[in-house]
């Protein structure tokens, strides 16, 4: 069964091996105090998960789910996934095969 974040309100369900996330703000200031303007900023290789699709088929026909679950911190590749914006926030729909590692708190 799909999993969504409970506190977000988003009427998205991604579907297969598909999950919605959220990047994380990238850091605005660098060790010796600069201040990096928005075109400097690359784009941030962590993101949170917010709703995770039920996964994909095998060959034998068994369902892999996705090994992520809301509220998870992944790395994800740099231009990995689709970029959406549902109630004026961006997101990004990836394949579960985009998605690195799992970041442990």
């Amino acid at each position: 069964m799909p999993q969504t974040l409970t506190k977000e309100k988003i009427a998205l369900r991604p579907l297969g091996n598909r999950v919605l996330l959220r990047r994380l703000a990238a850091e605005e200031t660098l060790k010796g105090g600069l201040i990096l303007p928005e075109t400097a900023k690359k784009k941030q290789e962590q993101a949170a998960v917010v709703a995770v699709g039920p996964g994909k088929h095998d060959k034998n026909g068994q369902l892999a789910p996705i090994p992520v679950k809301a509220g998870d911190i992944v790395l994800i590749e740099k231009y990995s996934g689709q970029e959406v914006t549902l109630n004026g926030e961006e997101y990004i729909i990836a394949r579960g095969d985009d998605l690195i590692a799992i970041i442990e708190k």
